[in-house]
């Protein structure tokens, strides 16, 4: 069975989004990293892999698709510091939040790909976190501080969902996994 075009062409866009978050985040760990910014820079390492998380499971959801594909994404971009590159985080997470994944969801649940649709419920849901995470780190570095991170960043590697504490939560809120699947920085 084959995805509907729409909804086949809304997982190749977030794939192709997630994607260049993934990388956009990993480039703003080293400038925080440079900078003194150690926290900040490993939540941004954390949040990388939880957006390759969510490229990945859009990216498995087109498993059955056999065609060349041109895809074009918007980013918020133009790299800065570590203020600015967590403002560009901030953007990029509330435009997921906001715009992107509220339409893809139901969209693909109008044409009953349900596969796609908790694609983007999880990816959706992580987003909002990784927004939150990023709005604190900047008060402290706009402050000229590291992020007071208090345990670890941890990620679901099922859906994405992202923790700061000591230990992960028991169940993944977001997607049910127990908690020795949750991985560490």
């Amino acid at each position: 069975m084959s995805i509907r075009p729409t909804t086949k062409d809304l997982l190749l866009n977030a794939f192709a989004g997630e994607s260049m978050a993934h990388m956009r985040y990993l480039v703003f760990a080293d400038v925080a990293e440079r900078e003194g910014y150690l926290n900040v820079s490993r939540l941004f390492k954390a949040i990388a892999f939880a957006e390759f998380i969510h490229a990945r499971n859009h990216y498995d959801r087109l498993k059955n698709y056999r065609e060349e594909s041109k895809v074009a994404s918007g980013t918020p971009a133009g790299p800065g510091d570590t203020s600015k590159n967590l403002e560009l985080g901030i953007m990029g997470e509330e435009y997921e939040v906001n715009e992107m994944y509220p339409a893809y969801i139901e969209v693909a649940r109008f044409q009953g790909e349900k596969s796609a649709e908790l694609s983007f419920k999880w990816a959706y849901e992580a987003e909002k976190i990784h927004a939150q995470l990023y709005r604190e780190a900047k008060t402290h570095v706009d402050r000229k501080s590291d992020w007071p991170l208090k345990g670890r960043v941890w990620i679901c590697p099922i859906c994405g969902h992202t923790y700061v504490g000591e230990e992960p939560p028991e169940k993944c809120p977001i997607c049910n996994a127990p908690k020795d699947k949750y991985i560490s920085f």
